[in-house]
């Protein structure tokens, strides 16, 4: 199917472990496309497929995610240079706290195309400089990383499958439907009507340093990911030593928790900017294509909008061929832009600030339509 053909770069490999789950084969007169699905879009989108093969867009540009490796190593580095030369007064310590968060979210976005398999063309060296930029640069699992986002990839705000939108109902209501499904049977665990203004102040700033921070130890803990946990911990030992041999104790705890909190504020932005203005349903397994769409929206192409969300501005085209490398994503969203033309799919691209600005708007709808059926007599 096209989310297995989407999701692995080695199919030869990836054949061996579906043999024995084998039962069978369609007998001839059977249709190999579900009533769910658009034949004609499955068909016309892995001719797609096959043409992005065919042009090269799949193979990896190394030297461009070299220089992204420089990159964030040397930020990570002038951060801890700004306070060694110039000392832990406030302003070293603020430009320090900059260089260090512009780091770690560079790493994040380093990371989403190691974990993607679209830096190396052979899967091993994928993972082992995953584990390298995940585990030791950012602190976090890659195992549980991949866990949680593969998840996503396969169903994209499909409730109780994407566990992007697990923040439904418990902080968030999402989506026109949920929305008014939560208000009709009078449940209440926060003031929907309210999650415009409280989205400021909740996930943005805490999602990394509260939920993120203990939930990838928690997993990595539970499921045994033991070479995972030893890299994560070679993280906070580099930390705490370069950075505990210049700051205080109670200075040295600011540093990590401003640094968790602006990354997670800078990554939140980014991610949602994507997916929560979009539909949020139950899976309706709708053919790839009509499914990514759904769920996905760009962001207009510029050299900064490109930095600052590493690619992912390109949102629709990383969700339909999440093993491309991201330097090539501009190169097939006009076929993916004509291919949704043709089958009459919107193609959502919106400014930077109209995306974000899109956020908050969706989540004030939600609210009031929560609001308007929990009145609702």
């Amino acid at each position: 199917q096209d989310a297995f053909v989407a999701f692995h770069v080695d199919k030869v490999l990836v054949s061996k472990y579906l043999k024995p789950l084998q039962i069978g084969e369609l007998a001839p007169d059977q249709p190999s496309v579900e009533p769910t699905k658009n034949e004609i879009l499955v068909e016309e989108f892995r001719e797609l497929r096959a043409a992005v093969e065919r042009m090269g867009l799949l193979e990896p540009n190394q030297l461009f995610f070299f220089l992204l490796l420089v990159h964030i190593l040397l930020l990570d580095i002038a951060a801890w240079l700004v306070l060694f030369y110039f000392g832990t007064s406030l302003l070293p310590f603020v430009f320090s706290l900059l260089l260090l968060t512009i780091s770690q979210v560079q790493a994040s976005w380093l990371q989403h195309d190691l974990g993607h398999l679209s830096v190396f063309r052979k899967t091993k060296w994928n993972h082992l400089l995953h584990k390298f930029v995940m585990c030791h640069l950012i602190g976090a699992s890659a195992k549980w990383w991949t866990l949680l986002h593969s998840q996503h990839h396969a169903k994209p705000n499909c409730f109780h499958k994407d566990p992007d939108i697990d923040m439904h109902p418990f902080l968030f209501t999402l989506g026109k439907k949920f929305s008014v499904e939560l208000g009709i049977k009078k449940k209440k665990y926060m003031p929907y009507n309210h999650q415009h203004k409280y989205f400021f102040i909740t996930l943005p700033p805490l999602l990394f340093p509260t939920y993120f921070h203990y939930h990838t130890f928690y997993i990595a803990y539970t499921k045994k990911y033991w070479v995972d946990l030893a890299w994560m911990l070679t993280f906070y030992i580099r930390f705490f030593y370069t950075y505990g041999s210049l700051l205080e104790t109670k200075t040295l705890n600011s540093l990590i928790s401003l640094h968790r909190m602006l990354e997670s504020t800078w990554f939140v932005w980014v991610s949602q900017m994507s997916h929560i203005p979009m539909d949020i349903d139950y899976d309706k397994n709708l053919d790839w294509l009509s499914s990514q769409l759904q769920a996905t929206c760009n962001v207009e192409q510029s050299l900064f909008n490109d930095w600052f969300t590493g690619h992912l501005n390109f949102q629709i085209e990383h969700h339909l061929f999440p093993t491309m490398p991201r330097h090539n994503y501009w190169k097939v969203a006009p076929l993916v832009k004509s291919l949704c033309a043709k089958h009459g799919i919107e193609y959502q691209c919106k400014p930077l600030l109209t995306a974000f600005a899109d956020i908050v708007h969706s989540l004030k709808s939600s609210g009031e339509l929560w609001h308007d059926a929990y009145l609702h007599k």
